[in-house]
């Protein structure tokens, strides 16, 4: 039996594997928003964080990264247990993502990195979710594709526009009351 959503093995399979962060940031935004919407402290948060945080790095845009990781890093030392409970060793996690910190505050450029995963069935099963994608576990992000680094401009964003407007004007609403 699995012990853990499909859905974050897929995110650690892209975010070890292809290294896809737009994704990770998608597929684990669609679980958090049926699980735990709402809760902003969610540890599902903290992982679409750090992915966000990957993402905007790798595109050298150091104040969004520094940002988002700061946020992440705050969630994941509030909730140790959690993070261990999703087979990541808290202590180990702490420290890379202070280094990243440093490296941030320093514009010293992205390079891959892999969470410290401490459960050896989880490993398994997010090298088999891999090998089902084509991806290579622990391969270094590749620098030179266009798509990966900059997936946000060739999407269709017309639903989170359309969803952005709607909740404007349901505050528009509420603030004439």
């Amino acid at each position: 039996m699995i012990k853990y959503p499909i859905s974050y093995i897929q995110y650690l399979a892209h975010f070890h594997g292809d290294r896809d962060y737009f994704e990770c940031h998608e597929i684990l935004e669609e679980y958090w928003k049926a699980t735990d919407a709402g809760n902003k402290k969610s540890i599902w948060v903290a992982l679409i964080l750090l992915a966000v945080s990957n993402y905007h790095h790798r595109r050298k845009n150091f104040s969004g990264a520094l940002r988002t990781l700061d946020k992440s890093l705050e969630i994941f030392s509030n909730d140790k247990d959690a993070v261990n409970q999703l087979g990541i060793d808290p202590e180990l996690l702490s420290g890379t993502l202070r280094k990243r910190k440093e490296n941030l505050l320093n514009k010293i450029p992205y390079t891959s990195f892999n969470l410290p995963l401490i459960d050896k069935e989880l490993e398994r099963l997010c090298l088999e979710e891999c090998r089902q994608n084509g991806f290579t576990w622990g391969t270094c992000s590749n620098l030179e594709n266009f798509d990966l680094i900059h997936r946000h401009s060739q999407r269709d964003r017309s639903d989170v526009i359309t969803d952005r407007q709607m909740a404007l004007e349901d505050r528009k609403k509420k603030d004439k009351k």
